[in-house]
Order: C-alpha cells, then structure tokens, then sequence
C-alpha cells in the first residue's frame, strides 16, 4: 500500500516508518525536522522535508492510499506558554491536510492523538468513553483533531482512527528518543545515568497511591507501531474510531525510577520537587477496545524492557 507518514522523522513516526516498511508498505515521510531528525528516517522511505499546510504539494498525482498523521507540535508546557503555536500547527496545519486529501481523492487517515483529551478524569481506568476534559492547549488540539474527523467521516465519504497514546516508551533498533528539551521520565532518569545530569526530580511523593509517586501507563513504542499496522485494515469509510493505547496497568515514577537503576547499575539521585499544576495521582487506560477493533496486544507490557531497550539506543549513540 501506497502511504504519507507526516511526522515520520520523530521517536515514534520514525519506529512506525520501520514498522510499515517492514510490513512491504511504499512510504513517503513528510516531516519539517523541527522535532523530527533526518537520520532517524528509515531507509528505504521517501523523504519530504515541509510543513503539513503545504500536504497539498505533495499528496497531488502521488497516488497515496492512506496518511498515517503524527505530525504536531507536543509539549505541554509550551503550550500553556504558546498556545497560538498549537492551534497554527495542530489544528489548522491538520485541518488543511485533510483539506488536502479529500480535494485529491484519499480518503483514509489515521491520526496519533493522546490521553491529555481526558483531562484529569475522576475515574480508577480511562476508557474510550470517559469524558473529556483537556487542562491545557494541547490536550485542547488534539481532541479539536478529533472532533473535526468525526465531523468529516459523518459526511460519509472519509475513513478515520485516532490513537490515543498514553506514555510511549522504549526504543527499536536504532529509532529511539531525541528530544531537546527532553521531558519524558525515562530518557531524563537515563540523561542521569550517563551523567549528563546530576540528579532526578520527581514531582510529588504524597499522591494516594502505594508509593506516594504519581501512577502511568507506561506501552512500548513498538507496541505503539503494531497498532498503525493493525490499524490499517480497520479503517472503514464513514467511521472515525477513537483507540486507547496503553498497557491497561500502571507503573509508578519510583518504579521506574528503580527500572532505571537496575538496568543501568547506577544510583540515579532523586529529589522531591513540588506537585505540578494538574498533576493526576492515577492515569491507567483499558485497551479492551484496542484488542477488540484492532486485534491489538501489548506484546512488551514490562516497563524494564522498555527502559532496557531505551539504555541501550542512548549508549550506542553515546547521548
């Protein structure tokens, strides 16, 4: 099958880049490396460098299929900071791709979306039908994303699914996180075993779980590309589906800051900082309907795999 993946040059579209290509797929990555890095890109993709808003110049008389869309700006701070920077390249630049596509004739689009659509939710395990109540600009983007596509697929002639990620971790191969600044835990817990920081902050031991330490679920980046490729022949013209992607059990932050120590063999220093803003004690997702609509299964649900194959792509890049 003929495919655009926009965002393809990131950590996770350059994983999903690998796993469709794997999987005998024709790929063409369009990616403006404002995130993203060349090298990350798989060989054997096309490669595109440009925004999104300009999908136009590239979909026209190139017989794509589908567009597998993880393009977007992603940070939640910044957001908050500058969120007319993520209704420019979230929600417009989305908007006029799928503009793009249904002036060109390709109908079928699968969408990276996130678990910051719920918000902060008063419920033990998030599904697909949990409320949604984004706290910040973000979060507020993406569920706009999805609004939108559930309008376009009600018109009757567009096929989409947004994936709900929930905490992407891990590495495969030579495709691994490349962030600057980096906020994820795993990476940062990993920036203080090969000494590139000091020490590690965790934000708040006093929320009411066994530990005291805020509770995520934690799904390999490769379990994360499965699903694009599962996803694939579940499109179905008319229909938007919303997936949640996650494990389905949670993993505390001194858990995986323990993860972190035993893998590498190092202390890894931690200090209390305050609570953040917003801050949920819990955020753990069913992937019932993931398994029931794709076929999906976590097949690397341990966190320490995921921390495991994450060492050992910063050791082999030496960052």
């Amino acid at each position: 099958m003929r495919l655009l993946v926009t965002g393809g040059a990131g950590y996770i579209g350059s994983v999903v880049v690998a796993r469709l290509l794997e999987e005998g797929h024709d790929v063409t990555v369009l990616d403006d490396l404002s995130k993203g890095h060349r090298d990350a890109v798989p060989a054997g993709a096309r490669f595109i460098q440009g925004r999104i808003h300009d999908a136009a110049l590239v979909i026209e008389g190139a017989g794509f299929e589908v567009v597998v869309h993880l393009a977007a700006s992603s940070l939640v701070g910044e957001s908050v900071e500058h969120p007319a920077k993520y209704e420019e390249n979230n929600v417009l630049g989305t908007a006029r791709l799928c503009n793009a596509m249904q002036t060109l004739g390709v109908n079928k689009i699968i969408v990276s979306s996130t678990a910051a659509v719920y918000g902060v939710p008063d419920v033990a395990i998030i599904t697909e039908e949990t409320e949604t109540a984004p706290v910040n600009p973000y979060g507020s983007s993406k569920l706009t994303i999805d609004n939108d596509l559930a309008l376009r697929t009600q018109a009757g002639e567009f096929a989409a699914i947004s994936l709900r990620y929930f905490n992407v971790a891990g590495a495969y191969g030579s495709f691994g996180e490349r962030h600057r600044p980096e906020t994820h835990l795993i990476p940062t817990a990993l920036e203080v075993a090969m000494g590139q920081r000091a020490s590690l902050t965790i934000f708040g031991d006093d929320f009411p779980t066994p530990d005291g330490t805020c509770v995520r679920d934690y799904i390999h980046v490769l379990d994360i590309a499965n699903a694009h490729v599962l996803a694939m022949a579940a499109l179905e013209i008319g229909q938007h589906d919303i997936v949640n992607l996650g494990n389905g059990s949670g993993f505390s932050v001194q858990g995986v800051v323990e993860a972190v120590r035993n893998v590498t063999g190092h202390s890894v220093p931690t200090e209390i900082g305050p609570r953040r803003a917003g801050d949920p004690g819990v955020l753990v997702t069913s992937n019932e309907r993931a398994r029931a609509h794709l076929g999906w299964i976590p097949e690397h649900p341990d966190v320490t795999t995921m921390v495991d194959d994450a060492w050992r792509f910063v050791q082999e890049r030496g960052a």
